[in-house]
């Protein structure tokens, strides 16, 4: 079953809550690219349209810069074909989307969010960087915040190909532009104090991953880098990466030292496992089993 629409962690003196802002319903052999059908499908069974279930988790964390938001789910523009094709299931109470009532839920307000940091601009994570009023208008969803992205992930987005372009939906980023809310930034940055948007090149060539760090503890939100638990063996990789094999040295590189330091791994499109550290067990990456009770570790 899916896992709750919000879920709370602490990191050493930061509060963080994943809200589960969805889910959508896609390809398993686009999810899982090369690798052959009887081995994924034992880790994510398949419905009869082929598509396995993912989560669009995303983070919010309570910082002294104030809230900050990393990934916006997918939002409230789209059609009904949009969403059967995708296997959407998004829509809240009252109009809402599930992102805007996980973040109400935990007694904020979308006005609240002081910054939204977008790993990349693929319609399942900045998709709720807007929203269409009732007027039909498009604007920022969250009123008071600016807004994130890597200089690149925007060049790329704005420039589209046959390949690329069913993935990046003006709406869901050009209205920030037109409002003046977007920060464009290259390489490693630290957007707050302890939040870092770190490179992780190979799904787009300027995708990027979180790295949030406190009182010695440190967790990674993978994006698109490792979208579910499923995914964390080295070569299983997603058919829709457009440069595979950097992606396969990018997970090689960050799960080596997010083993090596005991990092929180959070997963952003797994449906049902949140979070989790990492072990070898001599042949791949898996799941570490729980260290205490007091570890968030589900």
């Amino acid at each position: 079953m899916p896992d709750p629409l919000t879920q709370t962690l602490r990191l050493g003196r930061l509060t963080v809550h994943a809200i589960q802002a969805g889910l959508q319903h896609l390809d398993g052999g686009a999810m899982f690219g090369v690798v052959p059908k009887p081995l994924w499908e034992r880790r994510i069974p398949a419905d009869a349209r082929n598509r396995i279930p993912l989560g669009m988790r995303c983070l919010l964390v309570e910082h002294d810069d104030g809230l900050v938001l990393v990934d916006t789910g997918l939002g409230n523009k789209e059609d009904a074909k949009f969403r059967d094709i995708y296997g959407v299931e998004n829509a809240g109470a009252e109009g809402a989307t599930r992102l805007e009532d996980g973040i109400r839920s935990l007694g904020y307000q979308l006005a609240d969010v002081r910054r939204v940091v977008l790993t990349h601009l693929h319609f399942d994570h900045a998709g709720g960087a807007t929203r269409r009023d009732p007027d039909g208008a498009v604007r920022p969803a969250f009123p008071n915040a600016r807004y994130t992205v890597q200089r690149g992930e925007w060049d790329y987005a704005t420039h589209p190909n046959e390949r690329t372009g069913a993935s990046y939906l003006p709406p869901n980023f050009a209205p920030l532009a037109a409002a003046g809310v977007l920060d464009l930034v290259g390489g490693d940055v630290e957007v707050v104090p302890g939040l870092h948007v770190v490179p992780a090149p190979g799904h787009t060539p300027h995708h990027s991953v979180v790295r949030l760090t406190s009182a010695g503890e440190s967790l990674l939100f993978l994006a698109d880098l490792v979208p579910t638990a499923a995914h964390l063996p080295l070569p299983w990789i997603m058919g829709y990466d457009v440069e595979p094999l950097v992606t396969l040295e990018t997970k090689r590189r960050l799960l080596a030292r997010a083993e090596a330091e005991g990092w929180l791994l959070v997963f952003e499109h797994d449906a049902t496992v949140p979070w989790g550290r990492l072990a070898h067990d001599g042949r791949q990456y898996v799941l570490a089993p729980e260290r205490s009770a007091a570890d968030p570790v589900a």
